[in-house]
């Protein structure tokens, strides 16, 4: 069995805990984290709109893709530690969504956690990357909630034509 667990900041560790948990202790796990290049684009893009093209050493773009590259390593360092088993560790860049869904391809499993308004039940616990993976990962998936899941009072109402 292949399992994903894909490592955000800030909710991993409930992603790491549910693969303990959840997955076979033969199964191959995958540590996932992706970093968007959105920000180390725009930068390289003031650079060179702002300041030239003469000296790429001064590119703060790249410096911005060193940041999240320790960033990133130190993120999935921590997440093995957590884990406590041989596991795979994979960093990929690009559009964050496309990326994970990409790594789900052949995984007989993708462990995600919720990470958009984590304070009620409902469709906006996702946020917009999240939803994207839900909707076309290539695998079952295991989603959690980073901490205790709200009271069930917390539910949207049903919409008036579905009462």
């Amino acid at each position: 069995m292949a399992v994903v667990v894909w490592v955000v900041e800030g909710t991993w560790p409930a992603c790491v805990d549910a693969a303990r948990a959840h997955a076979p202790e033969d199964a191959e796990v995958v540590l996932l984290h992706v970093t968007g290049h959105d920000v180390a684009d725009a930068a390289h893009g003031a650079f060179a709109g702002l300041l030239g093209r003469g000296h790429p050493e001064r590119d703060p773009g790249t410096r911005v893709e060193h940041l999240a590259a320790a960033s990133a390593e130190s993120l999935l360092q921590a997440a093995a530690e957590r884990l406590g088993r041989p596991c795979a560790r994979v960093e990929r860049t690009g559009r964050v969504e496309r990326e994970v869904v990409a790594a789900t391809e052949g995984a007989d499993l993708l462990v995600l956690a919720r990470d958009g308004d984590r304070a009620r039940l409902g469709p906006h616990s996702l946020g917009p990357a999240s939803r994207f993976v839900v909707d076309h990962a290539a695998c079952p998936l295991l989603l959690v909630w980073p901490e205790p899941a709200p009271d069930l009072t917390t539910m949207p109402p049903l919409p008036p034509h579905h009462r």
